[in-house]
């Protein structure tokens, strides 16, 4: 409690949990903990299964929700925000509102702090009412925090202010917000801005450039098929802690099978063939006994290119949140046969995506468009299959209309105006693959029931997601979208069915009753001009999935590594894996090697010798079998008996059984994963009993080593299960080659925590790529870190490690190993300079 003559603190009663991903990274995360807690805020630890702490959370900050307790956050009404929550509260040193600040893509205009200007009173209510519902915030005055405002010109003294001062905000036409309102999606502002908005001052019909369809990388199929870069990818982490099930009715031989088993168990996942021992189930199609069971117990269940999606961008992900990431119906949408749809004025990914969507809806895709197709998906209502479909009375809408479709498994009507709308200066493809699964509708369509069997998880996590589903965050887009296509538009009082731009267009995309067509023989297979420019290039590269097949040999290579080959050595820096992704192909590989080995090494037999479950254990410090391998042999075979295995450090263990908290390699390496940590006198006991004993009686106690190193053993657990071998994900770390006690040690350490690993050696090689601030958006140098000892030799290197990172634009801190023993051992990433080698060694000076 702060004292009486102490001021509160600006987070008083806040308490907070962060939620590591690709763009709030640990070292983030590091950042602001400092900050909110240097304000009062209270920092949460996981529970002690790595879970979130709901019941005692205020705040979530992450900058997605592809994170497992999202759903129940909502349930509990916590508030999940981006990083951008906390710059703003500590700019304003006033706590914000959250609303603006969600993570979550369907609150469109999250982000958004909106103050309006010349604009009718009637039009302004209106617009502030429907962006306040859809995540934004209305502020009457312009400030330094203001986005956007909505003006009909530049004469308003806001405008005139913005422009003066040099503000960043975006000053646009009312129109903008119409078509957001109409689509129910957020389009780019460009268009729309003043003072020379492109909508005024060009026509309709005019080219437009097809942007990029980033929303459907890696979801375009449901079959993927491209490439996945080799050897050099970072460590992956998605799979650890998870029971994977792989389903027989999967489209892959046994032998991708095979590398995908052993890709997981790699991982630090396990996999297994009960559908009620599993957390994730990949299948095909959404039907048979075992995907009903494992929808209605609320497993997270995904097809193929799902599972190779998480592989790729080693970030768990909902497979729900996109179409094509869900096992099909196997007979399609009901409603959907007889129908014969093409696309116009789509390119790219974008293109296959809605390809493979028709298809997987159960209507006939067609590359070109005849008088006997029954519909056209377009991005923009021109071109000439625009004007064929008018002319023989085919249906036009844009590709909302097959995305709710199959998201909600029924055709949808025409009626609905969102699906007939085309902003004239706009290519909808930006807006493409944004749309969510309704989950309440597949579970009424496809796995009804199954409340009198589930177990009282499934029934918590079934809860989480219908109070989800109805909460605002899910709900409010489409009563927005309803509600907005009949009220009256933000456009000086004239109706949003008839906006003074487009106007010509609201007549073309009338839909009338169909009628028999006239059938000329005519056929029109030209898509608009912007829209074929690239696209037979880049149907070549689909999506930037993984196929494994080129890295067999390395994983049968790596299972036969033993402790003193170590892992993999070094890797590329997270960004450049990403642009090494885009670029790289693999060919298949030829033959599978030896992959029946796992097979054979794993008896049924032996596994029902005992009724206990067999036991992973992986035992470090211990002292019995020392000097002594006939014992060892002996104690050995009595454990496997008992169903006990003693494995190496590099596979997945259920305990880690150690005398004491140690700083050895095989500690924390184990440790990362998150295991029970328990006496080694346990293994003697069970030995001597003859028999497996409990391991709860048996859990390490070990205070004097706690307080040496400033954790508790049960609070490093609880981290490492929450980080999942993530906690020095994308960070660089580098070594010297000559560093006491050797590379090896040191690099499977750092892998096993997620970094990025190198040997400096002050020549060539690996080098960080030179960059400007400005080339890094401005950001501030992020920390590369190297190791080192005392010697002339590393210390010579020191002077270069430092000019590389700086011309890098990043930190250097050149440290002494201490500090990754210490970050490894308490599972948090942390620095004090302390451990810069410069002051350590000056204190600490070596014989």
């Amino acid at each position: 409690m702060a004292g009486e003559n102490e001021k509160p603190g600006l987070l008083d009663g806040c308490a907070i949990y962060f939620v590591q991903s690709k763009s709030l990274s640990a070292s983030l995360i590091s950042e602001f903990s400092k900050l909110v807690h240097k304000h009062g805020a209270q920092l949460l630890e996981p529970t002690k299964d790595g879970k979130i702490p709901l019941e005692h959370a205020t705040h979530i900050v992450s900058n997605t929700i592809d994170f497992e307790q999202y759903h129940d956050a909502l349930q509990y009404m916590i508030p999940v925000v981006n990083s951008n929550w906390i710059k703003i509260t500590l700019a304003r040193n006033k706590v914000a509102q959250v609303r603006p600040y969600s993570p979550d893509p369907r609150m469109i205009f999250s982000n958004v702090i909106l103050t309006c200007a010349d604009i009718p009173e009637s039009d302004k209510e209106t617009i502030i009412g429907a962006t306040m519902a859809l995540g934004g915030m209305e502020s009457k005055d312009l400030t330094r925090q203001t986005t956007h405002i909505c003006a009909l010109s530049m004469d308003h003294e806001k405008c005139q202010e913005a422009q003066k001062k040099n503000l960043k905000c975006k000053i646009v036409l009312p129109h903008w917000f119409d078509d957001c309102f109409r689509l129910g999606r957020r389009i780019s502002e460009a268009p729309y801005m003043l003072p020379d908005p492109e909508i005024l001052r060009t026509g309709p019909d005019e080219d437009i450039t097809i942007p990029p369809s980033e929303a459907v990388e890696g979801a375009t199929s449901v079959i993927p098929s491209a490439a996945m870069p080799g050897r050099e990818r970072e460590k992956i982490v998605v799979f650890a802690q998870k029971k994977v099930m792989i389903s027989q009715d999967l489209p892959i031989n046994a032998r991708l099978r095979n590398i995908l088993n052993n890709l997981i168990e790699q991982s630090d996942g396990e996999v297994v063939n009960d559908v009620d021992a599993c957390d994730m189930y990949v299948c095909q199609y959404r039907d048979g006994d075992e995907y009903i069971r494992a929808a209605q117990q609320g497993k997270d269940v995904g097809n193929l290119a799902w599972l190779y999606y998480l592989i790729v961008h080693n970030e768990w992900t909902r497979p729900t949140r996109r179409l094509l990431h869900y096992p099909i119906p196997r007979d399609g949408i009901p409603g959907f046969t007889g129908m014969k749809i093409t696309l116009s004025n789509y390119g790219g990914d974008a293109r296959v995506y809605l390809e493979n969507l028709i298809t997987a809806a159960g209507a006939t895709y067609t590359k070109t468009m005849k008088a006997d197709n029954t519909h056209l998906i377009t991005a923009r209502m021109n071109g000439e299959k625009c004007e064929a479909a008018r002319e023989w009375n085919i249906e036009i809408i844009n590709h909302l209309w097959i995305e709710d479709s199959y998201a909600k498994c029924e055709v949808q009507t025409f009626s609905n105006p969102r699906y007939q709308h085309f902003p004239p200066r706009t290519n909808l493809g930006e807006i493409i693959g944004s749309t969510f699964f309704d989950e309440q509708r597949l579970r009424e369509v496809y796995f009804p029931g199954g409340e009198e069997v589930l177990s009282t998880a499934a029934k918590k996590r079934r809860k989480a997601n219908d109070a989800a589903n109805k909460n605002v965050y899910a709900s409010n887009l489409a009563e927005t979208d309803a509600g907005t296509a009949n009220k009256s538009s933000p456009l000086g009082g004239k109706t949003a069915s008839k906006p003074p731009r487009g106007t010509q267009n609201k007549q073309n995309i009338q839909t009338p009753a169909k009628t028999t067509r006239t059938t000329r023989g005519k056929e029109n297979d030209t898509p608009s001009v912007m829209s074929s420019g690239s696209r037979s290039a880049k149907d070549k590269a689909l999506s930037k999935l993984h196929q494994l097949a080129p890295d067999i040999a390395l994983y049968e290579k790596e299972k036969k590594r033993t402790a003193k080959d170590g892992p993999w050595g070094g890797k590329r820096a997270a960004d450049q894996i990403d642009r090494d992704r885009a670029a790289k192909e693999s060919s298949p590989a030829e033959d599978g090697g030896e992959e029946d080995e796992t097979e054979q090494k794993r008896p049924a037999k032996k596994a029902r010798v005992s009724s206990s479950p067999e036991m992973r254990i992986c035992l470090t410090g211990y002292k019995r079998w020392v000097n002594d391998k006939i014992r060892e042999e002996a104690d050995r075979r009595k454990l496997r008996s008992m169903g006990i295995q003693i494995v190496q450090d590099n596979v997945p263990c259920d305990y880690l059984a150690a005398p004491r908290m140690v700083r050895t390699m095989k500690f924390l390496r184990c440790l990362a994963r998150g295991p029970e940590i328990i006496s080694s006198d346990y293994v003697t006991a069970c030995v001597e009993a003859g028999k497996v004993l409990p391991p709860k009686d048996y859990l390490l106690v070990d205070k004097e080593s706690e307080d040496r190193f400033g954790v508790t053993l049960q609070t490093a657990i609880s981290r490492a299960r929450a980080n999942r071998g993530r906690l020095l994900w994308g960070v660089p770390i580098f070594c010297t080659e000559e560093i006491k006690n050797g590379v090896q040690s040191y690099q499977t350490i750092a892998e096993a925590n997620g970094a990025i690993f190198r040997v400096f050696r002050g020549r060539g090689g690996s080098v960080i790529k030179p960059t400007t601030p400005e080339e890094d958006g401005g950001a501030p140098p992020d920390p590369v870190y190297l190791l080192t000892s005392p010697s002339p030799a590393e210390k010579a290197l020191w002077p270069k490690f430092e000019e590389m990172a700086k011309k890098g634009n990043m930190e250097p801190r050149i440290v002494v190993s201490d500090w990754l023993l210490d970050v490894a051992m308490k599972q948090e990433l942390t620095f004090d300079p302390r451990y810069l080698a410069v002051r350590y060694f000056a204190e600490n000076p070596p014989f």
